[in-house]
């Protein structure tokens, strides 16, 4: 599949085939695709949870807030951040480049998701400390985001409208 053609039609998938799992031979080329994703200083702080489990991310939707999808997809991947990663170097400023590291991860694995014919949508984390405690990730581990993963059950037909390039480049000032 050619780049742009993945980045102009990977959608939002919120209703997935219950009946097609997903390996973890398709998962692990998945999160192969966040281990590339470039980082601060190539820190390479990203950490992945995969919840298969219904009952979990039966847990995980309720907490996220706005994910009740995550319940019927039949794989979540917790993207974390961990904190130790960032060490010396870069000390506190690792607050600043979480958010950076973590979506450049998200975006490869959603894109290596549509490259494989699986479906993704991307959800907060807003109880951290709820997810933490539901996974067992360690205190210098944070949750960052939650991604639904699975095969659509369909894929939406037309691609959401777009603002013009005209409307959002700006040439030397704003």
């Amino acid at each position: 599949m050619e780049l742009f053609e993945a980045i102009k039609n990977r959608r939002s998938i919120r209703d997935y085939n219950k009946t097609k799992p997903v390996s973890k031979e398709t998962i692990e080329k998945i999160v192969e695709a966040a281990r590339w994703a470039p980082t601060a200083g190539n820190q390479q702080p990203i950490e992945v949870v995969v919840v298969f489990d219904q009952e979990t991310r039966e847990k995980l939707a309720s907490l996220s807030g706005y994910a009740p999808y995550v319940k019927d997809s039949p794989v979540a991947l917790v993207v974390c951040v961990n904190q130790k990663k960032y060490g010396k170097r870069y000390d506190k400023a690792g607050e600043f480049f979480k958010p950076m590291d973590a979506s450049a991860a998200i975006q490869n694995m959603m894109l290596a998701s549509y490259g494989l014919g699986l479906g993704t949508c991307w959800d907060s984390v807003l109880n951290k400390n709820a997810i933490r405690e539901l996974l067992n990730i360690p205190e210098f581990v944070d949750p960052f985001s939650i991604i639904a993963l699975g095969y659509p059950s369909k894929m939406p037909e037309n691609p959401p409208k777009r603002r013009l390039l005209e409307e959002m480049i700006h040439w030397d000032t704003y």
